[in-house]
């Protein structure tokens, strides 16, 4: 079991920044692929970003060229940096740790942190 422990949400004005970081309890940290998703109230959750094991790197239309994930497999973290923030981007934001060996699938999930952007 991988427990996956978010941290950095808050409350920041729109046009601030936020680094989000997720922490995770597993000693081959580097054979996961890593994601953020966020769940804003009313709504489904969505895919945000994703960095895969070899540090290729995906985001949503919507926060391209303002959020940056990257990864530290000596420190088990992910981060997602979060810059030129909008009311839209509010919302729980969620890290989640994929892989797949030849016996089964590997998927876990952190608890969440709010994110909140407002005046």
């Amino acid at each position: 079991q991988v427990q996956l422990v978010e941290s950095g949400g808050g409350l920041v004005q729109p046009g601030g920044s936020l680094r989000l970081s997720c922490a995770a309890s597993t000693s081959i940290f580097s054979l996961y692929d890593m994601l953020w998703y966020r769940q804003a109230p009313g709504k489904q959750r969505e895919l945000v970003a994703a960095i895969t094991r070899g540090g290729n790197t995906n985001y949503v239309d919507s926060v391209k060229g303002r959020f940056t994930i990257s990864r530290d497999n000596a420190k088990n973290t992910v981060y997602l940096q979060m810059n030129s923030l909008k009311p839209e981007d509010t919302a729980v934001y969620y890290c989640n740790a994929v892989r797949s060996s030849s016996l089964r699938n590997y998927n876990y999930w952190g608890q969440g942190t709010q994110v909140t952007v407002s005046s």
